[in-house]
């Protein structure tokens, strides 16, 4: 295996978090809406209190077109009625002029004492069909216009989408130094160049570990480009129990009543649906086994009903406690983990795995934070 250099080289812990399904991905039977699973604000905020107070150090806000929760808005809603855990707001590039967004996400950060993270999104947007250069241009200008606004006294950019001369930042700074951190996950090599230059941590979808491998390799040399070293990031389901077999009886259980016509559907509706990382999700789900495993333990029939992370870790608990540790040793240091239902499998991750990890809350182990704010390290078995 080859060691990739990570930007916590020292940091022995993990920012293990969760999911909330604002874009209306929450499921007893996969491909069957259930009206008590819709994305309702009360829901939605339902699993964000769950995951807090399982000990989850960050939840994924995510965005989509379609219905469901817009993604700074339930940010905004959620700050107050939470105290440790942090906030992975997805923004969409483009979406809000960028001088109006980085005030936006000043605010979310002074309202939320530094427990803000943002996940970097180039899709298009409805009614759109950009090229991928194009759509990572518009990213990069957007990013760079951030970093002015929460560094600088006036931003300045004459770049081909966005002119800005001499605009004033005013004292709206965010509350974390340099702002919140960036995630970022795309496949491009106009995407791991944005990503090299700018972000913070490079996220993967599951595939098997000598690709990730590959991926990360890719994206570090990116950032070496431009003199930096990042962090790494996994965005997979989990389906634990007290045995494998249990586990693996769920994971049938789950796909049981799906229909794979309409399953198709449901990822073709998503905008980016012809992505290249969607299409090597697809190409996973090609090489897996008659059970749709790719590898021990990891299970790809989550992608027959869903675009994106198609693919969970299915196994007891120490097997999938095992994964994430041979996947730390790889060099990622965040996971962002989800199930269905997402409040159930909240409890079973939290119950019987997360008091084993040993984790860490990113923005303050990059220093971003001011030492008041009350996340700290915490060591397996101990909990907020």
């Amino acid at each position: 295996m080859t060691v990739v250099p990570v930007k916590s080289a020292d940091l022995d812990a993990l920012e293990v978090s969760w999911f909330s399904a604002l874009c209306s991905d929450d499921y007893e039977f996969l491909g069957v809406p259930d009206g008590k699973l819709r994305s309702s604000w009360e829901h939605c905020r339902d699993i964000l209190l769950e995951a807090e107070k399982q000990g989850f150090r960050n939840i994924l806000c995510p965005s989509s077109y379609q219905p469901g929760q817009d993604t700074l808005s339930f940010v905004a809603a959620g700050a107050p009625l939470t105290e440790k855990i942090n906030m992975l707001a997805a923004i969409r590039c483009g979406e809000m002029q960028p001088i109006m967004l980085a005030r936006t996400v000043a605010t979310l950060d002074h309202m939320m004492k530094g427990r803000l993270t943002l996940n970097v999104i180039s899709s298009d947007f409805p009614g759109e069909v950009a090229e991928s250069s194009y759509r990572y241009k518009r990213s990069r200008e957007v990013v760079q216009i951030l970093k002015q606004a929460w560094t600088q006294d006036e931003i300045n950019h004459n770049g081909e989408i966005y002119q800005f001369k001499n605009v004033p930042t005013g004292p709206a700074k965010p509350y974390q130094t340099g702002g919140p951190l960036l995630y970022f996950g795309g496949y491009s090599p106009d995407a791991l160049d944005l990503c090299g230059e700018y972000c913070d941590v490079y996220l993967m979808w599951p595939e098997i570990k000598s690709q990730l491998e590959e991926r990360m390799r890719a994206a570090n040399a990116a950032a070496e480009k431009y003199g930096r070293t990042i962090d790494y990031g996994l965005r997979v389901h989990v389906i634990v129990r007290d045995t494998e077999q249990e586990a693996r009886e769920y994971a049938e259980h789950l796909t049981s009543k799906l229909d794979d016509e309409y399953g198709r559907l449901i990822r073709d509706r998503s905008h980016d649906s012809i992505s290249l990382g969607v299409a090597h999700q697809a190409k996973a789900r090609e090489l897996a086994d008659q059970f749709g495993y790719i590898e021990p333990n990891l299970w790809t029939g989550v992608g027959r009903a869903r675009s994106g992370c198609g693919a969970a870790l299915v196994g007891s608990s120490d097997q999938v406690l095992s994964a994430l540790h041979d996947y730390q040793k790889m060099g990622i240091r965040a996971f962002i983990l989800s199930g269905y239902p997402h409040i159930d499998e909240c409890k079973s991750f939290g119950q019987r795995v997360l008091p084993h990890l040993k984790t860490c809350s990113l923005p303050e182990a990059y220093g971003r934070v001011p030492s008041e704010t009350p996340l700290t390290p915490l060591g397996a078995g101990e909990r907020t």
